[in-house]
């Protein structure tokens, strides 16, 4: 017969013990407490930096300028743009860089807002070699390449088959044939490129001959009763004892061969529409602007403000696509 008053299992017969029940309601009070703490104090930041980001400065305002990176921002254009920027309610930040490799990335990383340092070509090559997508916004200006003789006083007055140098770095080499094209000098074996060679010159079919030397040696070349005529830009146009207004010839803003050379703003593609860098554009484009350009560059450069974005665009497109068919030659 069963003792059915016997203890539980365990309790004094070596058996295994009962688990012990503990009561956790005090605990979970205070974990719940502290989860619900927790939360209020996660969803008071969030609010306060979405509430900040709503209520962020307006791009412009004098609490978040525009950052325009430039080389040389003492250069006496940039006070006259910046106080007609501000009259518009709009205030500008140059940053000022020493060389002309920075600008580029520091737009591509967010650290500028614009730059204005570069011409066409120079972005177009930028973007293919680094795979970027940095687009112009408006045109400044061209710095032409001027045809200077000591010799003759105009283009059909320089003497057939005499030598006519020009600069052998890798831009202006390209831009000096197809100054030397425009002026009627020479002849070419293809249609001219911005990366056009000496060797694609049809040299029988040209009134002179090409010959390329480094940008400093071209003044002084003039002197040589051969030289009939050089190439170059106004920086070295001083050096031969003449001025930018003697040029027999130079290329301007309107000329094909010219508009890769187009000085511009550059922006991110995602900027391209943004309606207060359009309006500084329109702004710079004005004259009092325009007049400090020409005053620095002694009186020879070729406005080109006549030219909308997407104009500009579609110019860096074909550079591009020029530049692609150039390396697999």
């Amino acid at each position: 017969m069963s003792d059915n008053s016997q203890s539980p299992k365990g309790a004094a017969s070596g058996g295994f013990e009962e688990p012990v029940r503990v009561n956790h309601t005090a605990r979970n009070i205070v974990i719940a407490v502290v989860v619900v703490a927790l939360i209020a104090v996660i969803a008071f930041f969030g609010y306060r930096g979405f509430a900040g980001k709503q209520t962020a400065a307006a791009k412009g305002s004098k609490e978040n300028p525009v950052k325009i990176g430039v080389v040389g921002k003492t250069s006496p254009e940039w006070p006259i743009f910046k106080a007609a920027a501000q009259k518009q309610g709009i205030y500008v930040d140059l940053v000022d860089f020493q060389d002309y490799t920075s600008e580029n990335p520091a737009l591509d990383s967010g650290d500028l807002d614009m730059n204005e340092f570069q011409h066409i070509l120079y972005l177009a090559d930028y973007n293919l070699k680094n795979h970027k997508d940095l687009q112009p916004i408006g045109g400044v200006a061209l710095y032409p390449l001027g045809v200077y003789s000591t010799k003759a006083k105009s283009v059909k007055d320089v003497p057939a088959g005499s030598e006519v140098p020009i600069p052998n770095d890798e831009t202006n080499q390209a831009r000096a044939i197809g100054v030397l094209n425009q002026a009627g000098l020479i002849k070419l074996k293809h249609p001219w490129t911005p990366f056009t060679e000496p060797s694609d010159i049809d040299t029988e079919a040209s009134k002179v001959k090409v010959t390329p030397l480094k940008a400093e040696q071209v003044a002084n070349s003039l002197k040589d009763p051969q030289v009939g005529a050089g190439v170059m830009n106004t920086h070295y146009v001083r050096d031969a004892g003449l001025k930018s207004s003697d040029a027999i010839y130079k290329d301007d803003a309107t000329k094909k061969e010219s508009k890769p050379y187009i000085n511009i703003f550059a922006v991110r593609k995602a900027d391209v529409n943004n309606p207060t860098y359009k309006k500084l554009i329109k702004i710079y484009q004005t004259q009092p602007v325009f007049d400090q350009l020409m005053k620095i560059s002694d009186n020879s450069a070729s406005l080109a403000n006549h030219y909308s974005a997407a104009d500009l665009q579609k110019i860096m497109t074909q550079v591009q696509a020029q530049e692609k068919a150039s390396q697999k030659k």
